[in-house]
């Protein structure tokens, strides 16, 4: 299921591309112009029903289908697009989340139990997807949310939103396998690309991140049983993000775990935690009384950050803050050189709870 919220803009935005069954695939393709099922290009009517008709009677199509938009600007409400069929979303246009109006009433860095507002696109449940060549400025939460997907490629996509929109992930991955994202540039509120449990098989290049939180796994041990393994981010830019190559888990937490990572041949800068394992993760009032006390439950192991280089903008250029309860375990640096920007002296590294080891140049200066 693909579900879109709020308005639509561009030429030839979005073109859904779905095939019945496998045998059509050198079939007939058919165009559905979701003007000739009354769509209105005016900014302001609501064409949710006129999107679905040209969807429903393209996935009835016994070919290949193309839900095609013409140029011009469309107001959707959220609308869920349905159904078993392969899928591709492409175009040149852009998503419009409007998250400006929503942003202010976001109190979830305060209250437990507040309302998270609207996805611009998720997918769930989605299998065999290409997504390229789209837009997303303004989300009023994450740009793209895949959840329970399994085999979906991205590509040649920007999204963007204001360093202070809150919440505003580029990517959020959840109980999703085989995803590969490449050839993206995310400018965001939160994390570019953020990993949490069931995240396996991951596959990240060519990103550029920034203003944003990084490309981060986690948070993780909410709940019991959390896994992320299998994540591999290579050939990526960080320019003056919050943070780098990131992983965190709540304090306190639950058993959970997260495996098997790959950061590597990445350049940092002026991000102020270039390198970040935190395993004291609490960004909200009601638990930070509890800090300090390690008392994390996500083991965290066979980690390496790789050919990593740039500038940092605080000292602490690496920080590897591990749990007490569960020490992080085969943790490698090799070849990192990253220099501190500003006054006081060069880049150093933190290290607590972590066993592992360190290869090649080392600046700022190991503490494995």
């Amino acid at each position: 299921m693909v579900t879109l919220a709020y308005a639509i803009f561009g030429l030839c935005f979005l073109v859904f591309f779905s095939i019945a069954n496998a045998k059509y695939y050198h079939s007939q393709l058919k165009y559905f112009n979701v003007k000739d099922y009354g769509a209105v290009a005016d900014d302001k009517r609501d064409n949710s029903q006129a999107f679905l008709r040209a969807w429903y009677d393209g996935c009835r199509w016994g070919g290949r289908s193309v839900i095609y938009i013409p140029y011009g600007t469309y107001k959707l409400r959220e609308v869920s697009f349905e159904g078993p069929y392969r899928l591709v979303v492409k175009g040149g246009g852009y998503l419009d989340g409007q998250g400006a109006a929503a942003w202010p009433y976001n109190d979830c860095s305060k209250n437990p139990k507040c309302m998270p507002l609207p996805v611009t696109m998720r997918f769930d449940f989605v299998t065999n997807s290409r997504i390229h060549h789209l837009r997303s400025i303004n989300s009023k939460n994450s740009h793209i949310n895949l959840f329970a997907c399994d085999n979906v490629n991205i590509s040649y996509v920007r999204l963007t939103a204001p360093d202070e929109s809150p919440n505003t992930d580029g990517i959020h991955i959840g109980l999703s396998t085989n995803i590969k994202i490449s050839r993206t540039v995310i400018q965001t509120g939160d994390d570019c690309i953020a990993m949490v449990t069931g995240s396996r098989n991951i596959e990240i290049s060519n990103v550029t991140c920034g203003p944003g939180h990084g490309i981060s796994i986690g948070s993780l041990g909410r709940t019991p049983g959390e896994v992320v393994t299998g994540i591999n981010v290579r050939n990526c830019t960080f320019i003056g993000s919050q943070n780098g190559a990131r992983i965190k888990t709540w304090a306190p937490s639950l058993s959970s775990v997260a495996s098997d990572i790959f950061f590597g041949d990445i350049y940092m800068e002026n991000v102020h935690n270039p390198i970040l394992i935190d395993q004291q993760y609490c960004p909200t009032p009601s638990c930070s009384d509890q800090l300090g006390q390690d008392n994390s439950k996500v083991q965290i192991s066979n980690v390496t950050f790789s050919n990593i280089w740039g500038t940092s903008s605080s000292k602490v250029a690496v920080t590897l803050k591990c749990s007490k309860l569960v020490p992080c375990k085969n943790v490698q640096l090799d070849n990192i050189n990253l220099k501190y920007h500003g006054r006081g002296g060069p880049a150093t590294s933190s290290c607590l709870n972590v066993i592992g080891d360190s290869y090649g140049r080392q600046s700022p200066p190991s503490c494995l």
